[in-house]
């Protein structure tokens, strides 16, 4: 894959958004492992917390990427993925099962596993993004996780503030979902020689992703 070809940089772009849409909780969780620390051992919990965080997810994701070359796991992955986006827009998450930490080693862990565990969808998304290239993965996670660490406030604030950047999220997600879905080998050739069909099947999962989900939130709870 050219480095400076549109495949290239759409798909790089995907999952820097994806990255950073996903990695929200992320943010919040970081904030509270680390909020009880002295002021100087903060930083550094945050710091290495990450870098273990960043090290545990590039593992997972180059699984994921292997994983998803098995027939058939491709179009799973995408319909996992399409429940993933729609679940974002419809999800009201609560963060009270993460604990504040008083020391460092114990916030540092708890950002890690918590990471592990909350990052899961991003993983997959990531993983259905890069079309298999490690380097994307890399990449993405070196562009996007400097901005959650260092401006994890500034963005959460702009997603509350501007709703509409978590369905840009949820669309992109959807993409990635229905992407996957077409390239599954065992399908691949259908969408191949019919490209209409490709295209609508792509139009009908981000359009029934974003339409249900806006729905969804309009239901009173």
């Amino acid at each position: 894959m050219n480095f400076l070809s549109v495949e290239f940089l759409s798909a790089l772009i995907s999952i820097v958004v994806i990255d950073l849409v996903l990695a929200g909780d992320n943010a919040i969780v970081i904030g509270l492992a680390a909020r009880n620390l002295p002021k100087d051992q903060q930083k550094q919990a945050i710091i290495l917390g990450t870098i273990g965080a960043i090290a545990i997810r590039a593992l997972a994701t180059l699984v994921v990427v292997w994983l998803l070359k098995i027939p058939g796991l491709l179009i799973l992955g995408g319909v996992l993925l399409v429940w993933i986006a729609y679940k974002l827009l419809v999800d009201e998450k609560s963060h009270d099962h993460i604990k504040e930490s008083h020391n460092l080693l114990s916030a540092i862990r708890t950002i890690i596993i918590a990471d592990a565990v909350m990052g899961l969808d991003n993983v997959l998304a990531v993983a259905g993004a890069s079309h298999g290239n490690f380097l994307l993965v890399v990449l993405g996670l070196l562009i996007s996780v400097p901005i959650v660490v260092w401006g994890s406030t500034l963005f959460i604030g702009l997603v509350e503030r501007y709703p509409g950047i978590i369905y840009i999220g949820s669309g992109v997600l959807a993409w990635t979902a229905a992407k996957m879905i077409t390239h599954e080998p065992i399908v691949r050739k259908y969408f191949t020689e019919n490209t209409i069909l490709e295209y609508s099947l792509i139009f009908l999962v981000i359009g029934g992703v974003l339409l249900s989900g806006r729905l969804k939130s309009k239901v009173p709870r």
